[in-house]
């Protein structure tokens, strides 16, 4: 496969596979690509000769076959050598600094918090060693990563507060420059919380899922009550603290919500313009998506991508995180290719120190890798990791879509199939969907000079 067409909201589109060039066309060059290979014009003639006059198709051919001589349609398959230095340079880690929470979420891949096992939280003293183990591991690698993740981290605050400490220390003594995250339901959210994230340059993933009664459905509180109203107010107070940047607003969307359409258009009517939706991964659960549920939800971004573009090009537009393509110079190959980085650059950290692949590979014993005192004892798991990438699948390596997606998510891999290599198809599909949707969006934009 060399290119990838589809129609949406009005426009005919190309995508030139291998080069990430993009083709605004009107039908009848639509309808020649099901034919043309570069070489067959007179195949192409004979084959819509009755639906579009000759001259007018070969007209088109021959503007086909500049594009094709500029590299720029039916490119060669691209040879990208996938390389990675001898030993694993660790980037980022994800900490579990609390395997518990405040919320009883119903769809909480973490078992509400425990990871399928005692709830506990991280103590300084595995905190400090895990920077170490980030600073012994990354080699030359300047910049680091960490997130300060659950359960909910707000419940040990105490163990942040050190590791931040810590880390500015240690990034003093070795040269390193750390960037923190953490991610919270935002219900513990306090003034003196947040000013002391804001002051220590800590970026916030704040979990909400749209309207008040969706969000309040699957994300109760211990007692069932609803957490939205507490959520949604101490969400504001960082938006406006931090005047609308350095954060993102996560929500999910189950199939008791197929119009989430309407959830991301109502936290951007409340005023967040930095939004992440994502379809709730699941298995035999009331709330799970299915193939059936697949027409609906490509409506749904197809609807979110008309009143996007339509925001932006009036000028009160919103960030979409599923919707961010930069088309200006193709596919980032390399990095598309090689993944996330989990299980050889990427590990989580729960309290007790273990090391896993990332954060929803944690309670999956058999992924245990090792822990941060005595570093990767598994030493094989690495090398499946690396190894698991877009072309050592056999499924990816035929999608038009394999330069952006890196693959997709190694632990719904293993979730549903039980195999790194195999991805996860629903995921597949929505991926596509919003690759369209993006595409469609910058192409929009491009024509209206807005980019």
């Amino acid at each position: 496969m060399q290119v990838h067409k589809f129609t949406l909201n009005g426009l005919y589109i190309v995508l030139d596979i291998n080069s990430g060039a993009v083709h605004i066309v009107d039908k009848m060059v639509y309808d020649i690509m099901d034919n043309f290979n570069g070489a067959n014009e007179e195949e192409v003639i004979a084959a819509l000769e009755d639906t579009y006059a000759q001259d007018d198709i070969r007209e088109a051919l021959g503007e086909l076959k500049e594009l094709v001589r500029a590299g720029q349609l039916l490119s060669p398959e691209l040879t990208v050598p996938i390389t990675f230095s001898e030993k694993p340079l660790v980037k980022s880690l994800c900490l579990h600094v609390a395997h518990d929470c405040n919320l009883r979420c119903g769809y909480c891949f973490a078992g509400t918090g425990d990871f399928g096992h005692n709830r506990g939280l991280m103590p300084k003293e595995i905190g400090e060693r895990a920077v170490d183990f980030i600073i012994e591991n990354s080699g030359p690698r300047r910049n680091c990563e960490m997130d300060f993740f659950g359960g909910e981290p707000l419940l040990n605050m105490g163990t942040v507060r050190h590791v931040v400490s810590y880390i500015r220390k240690r990034e003093a003594e070795t040269g390193k420059v750390f960037k923190l995250t953490l991610t919270t339901n935002a219900v513990l959210l306090s003034d003196e919380i947040i000013n002391y994230l804001n002051d220590n340059n800590i970026s916030l993933v704040l979990s909400l899922d749209g309207r008040p009664a969706v969000h309040d459905r699957m994300r109760p509180g211990i007692d069932g009550s609803g957490s939205y109203d507490e959520a949604a107010k101490m969400c504001k107070k960082v938006v406006q603290a931090r005047g609308n940047q350095n954060y993102y607003l996560r929500g999910t969307f189950t199939a008791y919500n197929l119009d989430f359409c309407a959830d991301v258009l109502s936290m951007a009517d409340a005023g967040f313009n930095l939004l992440s939706v994502e379809p709730v991964v699941a298995k035999d659960a009331d709330y799970a998506l299915t193939e059936e549920h697949l027409p609906e939800l490509f409506r749904q971004y197809e609807l979110l991508a008309e009143e996007y573009l339509a925001r932006k090009q009036a000028g009160n537009g919103f960030d979409f995180f599923h919707f961010n393509l930069d088309l200006s110079n193709g596919p980032c190959v390399a990095k598309r290719l090689s993944g996330c980085g989990a299980g050889h650059e990427y590990f989580a950290v729960t309290p007790e120190g273990d090391l896993y692949p990332c954060h929803q590979f944690v309670g999956r014993d058999e992924y245990k890798l090792g822990n941060v005192y005595d570093g990767v004892t598994n030493k094989e798991m690495p090398g499946k990791f690396r190894q698991a990438h877009v072309l050592n699948k056999p499924a990816c390596r035929e999608c038009w879509a394999r330069f952006y997606c890196s693959g997709g998510c190694h632990a719904n891999a293993d979730l549903f199939h039980h195999d790194l290599h195999k991805p996860y198809e629903l995921g597949c599909e929505l991926q596509k969907k919003r690759l369209e949707c993006a595409i469609m969006i910058q192409a929009k934009l491009a024509m209206a000079g807005q980019e």
